[in-house]
């Protein structure tokens, strides 16, 4: 039984002996490791003393050396002549002091090995070396105190970097840092912050739960913050190895917002990018020698031509030459290559890459030699009769030619027929030249003058839009899903014809009725649209348009209004438009969650509270759990008279009821035994 008790009570006391035995590990292992000796404890002397206080101390320490008091070993001699060194630089004695910054702790253990087993006299001194550190004529600026909150007057994200003239890690990042600030300086602004200024260092800081201020991977500590962010509260630090490379991307991608442009082999470019990439976006290529990711602009570029282009990068290898010229002749890197309709050959431009000559270069070959009608490129081809001809608002009359048809070789090959037209029209003085006939002059015209739109529809992903314009028993071969076997592109041209007199009237009328409003729904520009039913010979197509634009200015048309349906968009919204909120919400993935948690988990260890708190928790629920258990343990007999009282309390108020109420006039109960002497009456038949 003895045995049984003392389970029982061990049992009963699990939780507090697990309290006690997690807050003597705290204080015993862990809060040690979590503050070692400091220097000042190597010294003999006060934390935060002052350099006299070092030197004195030390001066001690070396009398008692050279006077044989004492000897000490190898290992003893170097941390102590560490810390003196380390205590004794102004800079790296603020460093140490405020932030907690000791860079070159490797050097007692390196030291320690060279002389293992020698005498201290043979240790060579000093043991710490400083690098010059010079940020000369750079295009960033040195913020300080009275810079701090007129910074954020400019709407451009800032990129910062905490420094230190003494810190060998900062002289040797900095020529990193010119690098950075050249390819972000046009995006953002970019500045550096010594740890002397504590204010602003203290504010871009860490803090334990100590309230010690911290950087936590020591420095240079880069942190950025984000366009409209003047608070510590919503920067963002970087945590990665620091080079130009992961920080412009962290930069582009958590700050800036701007897509990835990733890079491909030559096996895998073709099914995982150009197979992919939308049938209406013209696909650019960067070939590089380095491998570096592309610069801020050029994904800015990737951000804002999205709807028209799509980006793809390719690592330039020699033994990969003949692939890439046989594919897309390209001879060398750096390279951009633009591909853009089927068939059509690829444009190659060799050389380094400027920003702005890219911008320029990407703007001029932003769209298809034959552009498709979208729902974002219908007001700029022409093709919208909520619009205006590309010929200017003045223009009443104007035409577009659409291809439609599904994606595929037929599709592919009419494309290839409709941009010979394009091209053949365009080029009016061969034309004149060859003695061409007097209704291709007709086209050519309307073509330079803007009034002539070529175009292209997917009759699957447009099926609305595309069956609308052919109303005829055929449509299923051109528009809609694949229910056919056999897939036939048509050829129809539109007339747009504007009211000029509405257009300079003006006049709003409120809608009284349901005609009313349907009249309001229709499209301002009236349509007609005839469907080519020739061959696919380039002079007959020329003929046929020519013919169509010179009846359509010559004559009087009905001037008929509809409803057009509208062009549905075709690509899914890109992560990027979601803004910043959701790129970071989007970037932070469950292991950046996991490691945040043991980071936070691992700065508590530190907190010297947590050990006196579990012993506290451990004596209270030691105190109540013992208390339960001693009202548990009381002798039964205490409790019986409780009981007996309770049973007896009843009675108690019964009993004067019985003495006050009066027998006479109780009758007696239906339940009452019968007495001796009673006699049952016998009832009787009258009333």
């Amino acid at each position: 039984m003895a045995g049984g008790d003392f389970v029982a009570k061990i049992k009963a006391y699990s939780v507090p002996l697990i309290l006690f035995s997690l807050s003597m590990l705290y204080q015993l292992v862990i809060l040690p490791r979590s503050f070692p000796p400091s220097h000042y404890d190597v010294l003999e002397i006060k934390m935060y003393s002052s350099m006299e206080a070092v030197i004195e101390a030390y001066e001690n320490l070396e009398f008692k050396w050279n006077s044989g008091l004492e000897v000490p070993t190898t290992n003893e001699f170097i941390k102590i002549r560490y810390a003196y060194e380390l205590l004794t630089n102004p800079i790296w004695k603020r460093n140490y002091d405020v932030f907690g910054i000791d860079e070159q702790p490797h050097v007692v253990e390196k030291v320690s090995q060279q002389h293992e087993g020698g005498k201290y006299s043979d240790v060579e001194l000093p043991l710490l070396h400083a690098d010059a550190y010079d940020t000369g004529d750079n295009v960033f600026s040195v913020i300080t105190s009275n810079d701090f909150q007129s910074m954020f007057e400019d709407s451009k994200p800032w990129l910062l970097q905490v420094y230190s003239s003494g810190s060998n890690r900062s002289a040797q990042f900095l020529n990193s840092w010119r690098r950075i600030a050249d390819l972000l300086n046009s995006v953002a602004n970019i500045g550096m912050v010594e740890l002397g200024e504590i204010q602003i260092a203290a504010h871009l800081a860490e803090r334990k739960p100590t309230g010690q201020f911290f950087f936590r991977n020591g420095l240079p500590s880069v942190v950025a913050f984000p366009s409209g962010c003047k608070t510590s509260d919503c920067l963002i630090r970087f945590e990665g190895e620091l080079s130009v490379d992961a920080v412009t991307d962290w930069f582009a991608i958590a700050v800036l917002n701007l897509p990835r442009i990733f890079y491909y082999s030559k096996e895998s470019l073709g099914p995982r990018f150009l197979a992919k990439s939308s049938p209406h976006k013209v696909k650019v290529i960067f070939f590089s020698k380095t491998g570096e990711r592309a610069t801020p602009k050029m994904r800015q570029a990737a951000k804002d031509y999205w709807n028209y282009a799509t980006f793809a990068c390719v690592l330039w290898r020699e033994e990969e030459f003949s692939i890439w010229w046989n594919t897309f002749g390209v001879e060398s890197a750096p390279a951009i290559v633009f591909l853009k309709d089927p068939g059509l050959k690829p444009l190659v431009y060799h050389g380094s890459i400027n920003d702005s000559w890219f911008i320029d270069v990407l703007e001029q070959n932003k769209q298809q030699e034959l552009p498709q009608l979208r729902s974002l490129t219908s007001e700029e081809l022409g093709c919208n009769a909520r619009g205006y001809s590309r010929a200017g608002r003045d223009t009443l009359t104007w035409y577009c030619a659409i291809l439609a048809g599904r994606l595929g070789p037929e599709l592919d090959s009419m494309r290839e027929t409709m941009r010979r037209v394009q091209e053949t029209l365009s080029k009016s003085s061969e034309l004149n030249a060859a003695g061409e006939d007097e209704h291709s002059i007709t086209s050519t015209i309307a073509l330079k003058n803007k009034r002539l739109t070529f175009t292209w529809l997917d009759g699957e992903a447009q099926k609305n839009y595309c069956f609308f314009y052919l109303h005829s028993e055929n449509s299923y071969e051109t528009c809609g899903p694949r229910s056919v076997p056999t897939d036939v592109p048509r050829l129809f041209i539109v007339r747009y014809e504007r009211n000029a007199s509405e257009d300079t009237a003006k006049v709003e009328k409120k809608a009284k009725t349901i005609w009313d409003l349907n009249q309001h729904e229709v499209d301002p520009a009236a349509q007609l649209s005839v469907t080519y039913n020739g061959s696919a010979e380039i002079t007959e197509i020329i003929q046929w348009i020519s013919n169509i634009i010179k009846d359509g200015d010559s004559r009087k048309l009905p001037f008929y209004r509809v409803k057009t349906p509208e062009l549905v968009p075709e690509d899914a919204e890109p992560f990027w438009s979601r803004g910043p909120q959701g790129i970071l919400s989007k970037s932070t993935g469950a292991k950046q969650k996991i490691q945040s948690i043991m980071i936070r988990t691992y700065d508590y260890l530190g907190d010297p509270r947590i050990g006196p708190a579990l012993l506290l928790g451990s004596l209270m629920s030691f105190g109540s759990i013992w208390l339960m258990r001693s009202k548990q343990n009381r002798p039964v007999q205490s409790s019986q008279p409780s009981e007996a009282d309770d049973n007896d309390k009843p009675r108690q108020r019964e009993r004067p009821r019985r003495r006050n109420a009066s027998n006479k006039d109780i009758p007696p109960s239906v339940t009452d035994s019968e007495p001796r002497d009673s006699y049952q009456m016998p009832l009787s038949d009258s009333d």
